[in-house]
């Protein structure tokens, strides 16, 4: 079966001690070996689970955490305590260990076997006080990490054990990633600002600008031929309207948005990003601003922000890849306006072209259109409805000592009509629990505007997301009311300051 992340591993690292003799240290080896092998087979499970011997004293801990760090295949560690394990063997362990850890409490066995158990059973089965050990320690260290309790053949942990390789994915692709902006953020906008340095301290983003002369040169660069092939691909791929097709009065603007594609993604690979800005206010030379291309590269796994916004530009490539290989997608969003009937209130998001097509399973049209800001040429967009079903809007904002990401769980649902007169892609969602609370407790957090819309990963997903990069966390669900969530920002506040330190 093939896995997203085929290229990477987790580790399985089974801790127990000398104490207990060889045939129960065989016997704890070939049932973690089992528990391993499970996990592994699970198609919720989008990485290979490799086993590690089982860890029985301080130096062989330190130096398997120390060979996982170093091995850059490996996106993290599952760690079970299958027997009682001392705790302060694993003191040094987790004190070097830099790569997400999550901290499995299983048993080998589902059920009890009542009528048979003797004390050799009871030595061998001691996860129930061996993890509790362990997680002491963890604690007392202040470790990060993500629990999952139950038994590996329930689906259920394996699903959990999923969403913690795609958080630790996500966090691996921002450790890694280089981001590339073309031009400068829009003008007076605050939101989209930002501490570069800090965030490469906390995600590990290399946050850069080139000049959009850079662009408009990679752009002269373009063969025709290429633009051939490529222009064939929009043509069998989507819906595109007759004006742009071959021999119509408009095909040279389908050519050259398919020409500032080709010079995105070629210099884009030439830098080393899998990221990228924009800014309709800086566009140089550039005859549209990026319409298509940026829908395209962002459907290829690219992170995308608009109008120089880089946090969301980040945003977008995490949740592109903890969504790997799942259903659904995730785009650049932005909330642009309401519909306030009383009781069935909803919000149409869009933004001016940028919109991924991962969001939908429909065919998109491609057509042309003025975009009325920039004083360019008209640009090429994709233009379509975002599928129905359950999704989560997140934004990324910076609040001076901390990074802050806000979440609002959402049901996207189709529009109430057709928009035949906007003609961009776009996407229609009732926030949960209700609007009034969504957006005052969205606007009490100071959340942005530009947001990642997935459909594929949940809020669990970036609830450990935020975890690993040491990011606060902020959740809008169906449990979320005014008031606590009031309370919660200012517990918050004074949490994230106080653990800042001096």
């Amino acid at each position: 079966m093939s896995k997203p992340y085929a290229d990477r591993e987790v580790w399985f690292f089974t801790g127990s001690q000398d104490l207990y003799g060889e045939e129960t240290l065989r016997q704890v080896a070939e049932q973690s070996q089992e528990v391993a092998r499970t996990l592994d087979a699970s198609p919720d499970v989008p990485v290979r689970i490799v086993w590690k011997p089982v860890l029985k004293d301080s130096g062989s801990i330190r130096r398997a955490m120390l060979d996982a760090n170093s091995d850059d295949r490996v996106l993290g560690v599952i760690t079970w305590m299958h027997t009682f394990s001392p705790a302060k063997m694993w003191i040094h362990g987790l004190s070097v260990l830099d790569k997400p850890l999550l901290h499995l409490h299983t048993q080998a066995n589902v059920e009890l076997p009542w009528a048979d158990i003797d004390f050799d059973f009871m030595n061998l089965n001691q996860a129930a006080h061996g993890d509790r050990e362990y997680a002491y320690i963890a604690s007392r260290m202040g470790v990060t990490r993500t629990t999952v309790a139950g038994h590996v053949s329930n689906p259920v942990v394996a699903r959990r054990v999923g969403t913690w390789v795609r958080a630790a994915a996500g966090r691996a692709a921002t450790q890694s990633l280089r981001l590339a902006r073309f031009g400068d953020n829009m003008r007076n906008v605050a939101v989209t600002e930002g501490d570069k340095t800090e965030a490469e301290v906390r995600f590990g983003v290399s946050v850069n600008t080139w000049g959009v002369n850079d662009l408009v040169a990679a752009v002269a660069q373009v063969a025709d031929a290429e633009i051939d092939v490529l222009v064939k691909e929009y043509e069998d791929l989507y819906d595109v309207v007759p004006e742009l097709r071959a021999g119509a009065e408009r095909h040279e603007s389908l050519r050259y948005a398919a020409r500032q594609e080709i010079a995105l993604e070629n210099l884009l690979t030439e830098l080393g990003a899998k990221a990228f800005t924009t800014n309709f206010e800086d566009l140089g030379d550039l005859r549209q601003l990026p319409g298509i291309a940026v829908q395209r590269l962002m459907s290829k796994g690219y992170g995308f922000g608009a109008e120089g916004d880089w946090k969301t530009a980040v945003l977008v490539r995490a949740a592109k890849v903890m969504g790997e290989g799942l259903p659904g997608g995730a785009s650049l969003m932005e909330d642009y306006t309401y519909d306030l009937t009383p009781g069935d209130e909803v919000i149409l998001g869009a933004h001016m072209l940028e919109v991924c097509p991962s969001l939908t399973t429909s065919t998109p049209r491609v057509e042309i259109h003025p975009l009325g800001i920039g004083g360019k040429e008209d640009p090429v967009r994709m233009v379509f409805d975002a599928d129905a079903g359950e999704g989560i809007v997140v934004s990324l904002a910076d609040m001076r000592e901390r990074f802050r990401l806000t979440a609002n769980v959402v049901d996207v649902v189709p529009p109430r009509a057709s928009l035949p007169n906007l003609p961009v892609a776009r996407a229609v969602w009732k926030p949960r629990p209700d609007f009034a609370t969504s957006a005052e407790s969205w606007l009490t957090a100071g959340g942005a505007h530009h947001t990642v819309l997935s459909t594929a990963v949940g809020v669990e997903a970036f609830e450990i997301f935020a975890d690993l990069s040491s990011a606060e966390l902020l959740v809008i669900d169906e449990h979320t009311t005014r008031r606590g969530f009031r309370d919660q920002v200012r517990w918050n506040q004074a949490y994230h300051r106080l653990a800042q330190g001096l």
